[in-house]
């Protein structure tokens, strides 16, 4: 095994968390800095086309293609479980969507004792990162990193599904965002002049210079290197070798919710039991690393419609492509902008709910499942999730061995009040769809489809139509119970010079998309080791 120099800092994977956690530990010159990044460089063609994702995800250049256990209450099925693997992680294919979370979720953190984890201590830093296309207004920041901008394509359809929405008590909104997302409002997103704006774009290419920062994309990393209970660097593979880096202040594991657990327990910090299953001698004992991990599981109606134009149109032709395609690469505007959803809604699925819980994704387009071509015919697909489920699964590993994927159980539907909420929100899908805004376009649910009325079947076809909306996290969860992985400044329980920054951290899920609270919580990291350094 080769010694390389060593360094300050090693950060282990180079997603939305690392690419920013590399900035910020780089910024002074006298902190040397390596950023591992298990997939390869962001050159690939579709990775900036916003609409690239479906080239992307399934696509092993960019994607690590897992897949999650077979779930009881999804028909028994598996999923394709998408995660970036490529600089710049899941924020180089991922829908894009700018969603901070509500203040309740922010709270919800600080109550369970993780000091500085408030909506109004985090509000801050958020803004602090953002950089609006309309300036510091409509409560965003600007001058940051992250740009946000409005969506560069509208449909008629989804205008009328906004105003339906609004029949049925959903009011349009200008943005969301604003800690109550009450309200239905086109997306916007990480984008800039029309183009995929990610963690590569906003924090790592700009500092990729710096000579005290070191980059290595197709870097495998085994393990974390351990001394007793303190964290030494990590052992990694490039090009066939095997290297050994030493940190000489911290190593910081940003490989997301499911690779930071495997990484874990591949060095001997886990549960105990599964540890001792595959002969790895157990450092410490955390019985919560890899427990705790839930998704947003998407439940994907879909209706046919007539006098309405669709993607299912446009992309079934070759002229339609053709001019989507033209008029993206002339004025970067049009379908190919598009993320997979283009309007969104929050919430109450029902009154006694203390803020939204529920969310629809809305989409021009409809399909078999991700990857399958567009139906013939003109179609919607209002997908509705439940923000706040209940049910838990886990990250294990199978195997000693570094190369072979985890266990990933989600559990999903496992618990009953995720199938009452699935099941409300489908009822309230269709309360929209049945209102006089959408008359004229004669919506018919082509899926599940009306024959279904009864709450046992609506909940048997929500585990038929469910699929991920991958937003994984919880692994590691920040906390001060016996299951906590990691404390409020994301210090790995009972281990020296190693910390956890990433989505898996999370301690419950946040309302929305996961990827903007990401790089809150890789900012505060930064801080916090910054600040513990004398350095901040």
């Amino acid at each position: 095994m080769q010694q390389l120099a060593s360094y300050d800092y090693i950060v282990v994977g180079a997603g939305s968390a690392g690419c920013l956690l590399a900035n910020r530990l780089s910024r002074d010159p006298g902190n040397k800095v390596l950023l591992l990044e298990a997939g390869g460089p962001d050159d690939y063609f579709w990775i900036s086309v916003p609409v690239g994702y479906l080239y992307t995800i399934a696509n092993p250049r960019t994607d690590w293609c897992y897949k999650t256990e077979p779930d009881a209450h999804l028909a028994g099925r598996s999923i394709h479980y998408a995660r970036g693997r490529v600089l710049g992680g899941c924020s180089s294919i991922n829908a894009m969507i700018y969603m901070r979370g509500q203040k309740e979720d922010w709270d919800h953190w600080a109550a369970l004792g993780n000091r500085g984890w408030s909506w109004d201590e985090v509000l801050p830093i958020f803004r602090s990162l953002e950089d609006y296309e309309h300036g510091a207004r409509d409560g965003y920041g600007a001058g940051g990193e992250m740009r946000i901008e409005d969506p560069r394509v509208h449909w008629e359809i989804i205008d009328a599904w906004r105003a339906a929405a609004a029949e049925c008590g959903i009011p349009p909104i200008k943005v969301f965002n604003t800690g109550d997302n009450f309200g239905c409002a086109y997306f916007q997103m990480n984008q800039k002049r029309g183009r995929r704006w990610s963690a590569t774009n906003a924090f790592l290419r700009p500092v990729m210079h710096r000579p005290n920062l070191t980059i290595m994309t197709g870097a495998e990393v085994a393990r974390i290197r351990m001394e007793g209970r303190e964290a030494k660097g990590v052992e990694f593979k490039h090009r066939g070798r095997k290297f050994l880096a030493e940190a000489k202040a911290e190593t910081i594991l940003a490989a997301g919710a499911i690779g930071s657990p495997q990484l874990l327990q591949l060095s001997g910090i886990g549960p105990a039991r599964l540890l001792r299953t595959f002969d790895i001698p157990v450092v410490h004992e955390l019985p919560g690393v890899g427990e705790n991990l839930h998704d947003h599981l998407q439940i994907r109606m879909q209706y046919k419609v007539k006098n309405a134009k669709t993607l299912n149109g446009s992309a079934n032709s070759l002229w339609g492509k053709a001019m989507m395609g033209l008029e993206y690469f002339v004025f970067r505007t049009g379908p190919l902008t598009m993320p997979p959803s283009q309007a969104g809604a929050f919430a109450k699925s029902d009154p006694s709910q203390p803020t939204p819980n529920i969310e629809w994704h809305v989409q021009p387009l409809s399909l078999d499942k991700f990857g399958d071509p567009l139906h013939a015919f003109p179609a919607i697909t209002p997908s509705v999730c439940n923000l706040r489920p209940s049910s838990r699964g886990w990250v294990r590993i199978k195997s000693p061995d570094p190369g072979s994927y985890p266990e990933i159980k989600l559990n999903y539907l496992k618990e009953e009040a995720d199938r009452r909420v699935a099941v409300e929100g489908m009822r309230f899908t269709r309360r929209i769809m049945a209102a006089k805004a959408l008359a004229k376009y004669e919506p018919e649910e082509y899926r599940p489809g009306m024959s279904i009325q009864d709450d046992v079947a609506l909940a048997k076809a929500a585990g038929e139509l469910g699929t991920t909306i991958f937003h994984p996290v919880g692994t590691c969860r920040m906390g001060n119970d016996p299951l906590a992985v990691v404390d409020e400044e994301l210090r790995v329980r009972g281990v020296g010079r190693l910390r956890v920054i990433d989505a898996s951290i999370f301690p419950r899920i946040t309302s929305g998309n996961t990827n903007a609270p990401t790089y809150v919580v890789a900012e505060k990291g930064a801080r916090l080791i910054l600040r513990g350094a004398g350095l901040a």
